[in-house]
């Protein structure tokens, strides 16, 4: 026999190390080809496939579906040599089986894994279905509730007393389950102490507004999260000690600006995707790369290494119209973490001359959380001065 090829997880980065082992999409005995799909791991961050290391036989599965695997871990074995050719009738068949397994076209493309993996699991289709999510999207919910058929009738009022105090169980996603993991990680790893400062976006709105369409025809999306990042380079590079990650023996301050930027999936979690090397992208470039990475996270098409090497993030809740939060958990093993509130017109007060005056500004609440090992109360208010003063000063 010749020796066997470990089939293993791949080494993880900073981020995303825990796996859970989805699906097998090959049996034991079964022949694979180089680089064929033969594995399904989903992380709190993406959803990826594990393909075959060579030609051959599958000769072992040896983690079970459902189990949790770490960075180098063996998942089976292959026989090399055999399985590079298959006949005629095999081929077809395998062709035929491939083709069953693709994502689904049209309407329902942008299921997610889960939604996919759920359908599959019950035979059914997603054109059966009334979506609930954005733009009709199916999700892992209405399929649940499709397969639940409703409420269920009950005989005497104390049954249906029974019943709907009781409810329902709604089962946690792997990436949900992950996404918990690692937020009570960071709580119980780091002393979470946040600041708030209050940024007056008046000066970036007129030159989003004069430069919007501009920059659309250039092929990126003029968006404030863009500005947002382009700050927090600045910030980031005057109080470099905020890039970092707290080790015992000292702490390590990252050589290249990665800023994660949280992106909400609706109900299935949230993902950050990174903007690498920030630090050598101008307002264009980072709204280009913001554009690609949001549009990938929400076709479900994000790999790896759109979501590893993050050095600092931001979670921009105020999107979805939230004034501020506190704190934001920090992405370990990251120092910091930026919080941006809504962006709402308030009165303030204003300088002119001798005298004070109102004025109607577009503000919000902008929030640092640090892991207090690292950094202190200093460090964390100069890198929002530099923040806040980067927005309020954009030049036009």
């Amino acid at each position: 026999m010749a020796e066997l090829i470990d089939i293993v997880v791949p080494e993880g980065q900073q981020e995303g190390t825990e796996s859970t082992l989805m699906q097998w999409l090959k049996k034991a005995g079964d022949r694979v080809n180089l680089h064929e799909p033969l594995i399904e791991l989903e992380t709190d961050k993406v959803v990826v496939e594990i393909a075959s290391p060579a030609s051959g036989i599958l000769l072992e599965r040896l983690v079970e579906e459902q189990s949790q695997v770490e960075p180098g871990a063996v998942l089976g074995r292959i026989e090399p040599g055999k399985g590079a050719k298959a006949d005629s009738g095999e081929a077809k068949d395998s062709a035929k089986a491939s083709q069953s397994d693709r994502p689904p076209e049209g309407k329902h493309a942008k299921l997610s894994p889960a939604v996919r993996r759920l359908l599959k699991q019950h035979g059914l289709d997603a054109s059966q279905i009334v979506g609930s999510g954005r733009d009709g999207r199916v999700t892992r919910e209405d399929v649940e509730n499709h397969i639940a058929g409703g409420a269920t009738v009950v005989a005497g009022d104390q049954d249906r007393i029974a019943a709907a105090v009781k409810g329902s169980i709604v089962p946690h996603s792997p990436m949900r389950k992950r996404i918990a993991t690692h937020m009570v990680k960071s709580m119980r790893t780091a002393p979470h102490v946040t600041s708030v400062f209050q940024v007056d976006m008046s000066a970036v709105s007129a030159h989003r507004k004069s430069h919007r369409n501009a920059f659309e025809k250039k092929g990126g999306k003029l968006t404030f999260t863009a500005y947002f990042v382009k700050a927090a380079v600045a910030a980031l590079q005057s109080v470099p000690e905020v890039n970092s990650r707290f080790l015992d023996e000292g702490l390590e301050l990252f050589g290249s600006i990665n800023i994660g930027v949280g992106t909400a999936l609706g109900d299935e979690g949230l993902i950050v995707p990174v903007i690498h090397g920030a630090q050598d992208m101008d307002l264009g470039l980072i709204a280009k790369r913001l554009q690609t990475l949001t549009d990938k996270a929400r076709k479900g098409d994000l790999d790896q290494s759109d979501v590893a090497g993050g050095t600092f993030t931001i979670s921009n809740h105020g999107v979805s119209g939230s004034l501020m939060a506190a704190p934001v958990i920090i992405n370990q093993p990251q120092s910091a973490i930026l919080g941006i509130g809504k962006l709402e017109k308030r009165v303030v007060v204003v300088e002119d001359g001798d005298q004070d005056r109102m004025e109607i500004r577009l503000m919000c609440y902008v929030t640092l959380t640090i892991d207090h090992r690292a950094l202190d109360a200093h460090q964390t208010n100069r890198f929002l001065s530099v923040f806040a003063e980067t927005l309020e000063n954009w030049p036009g």
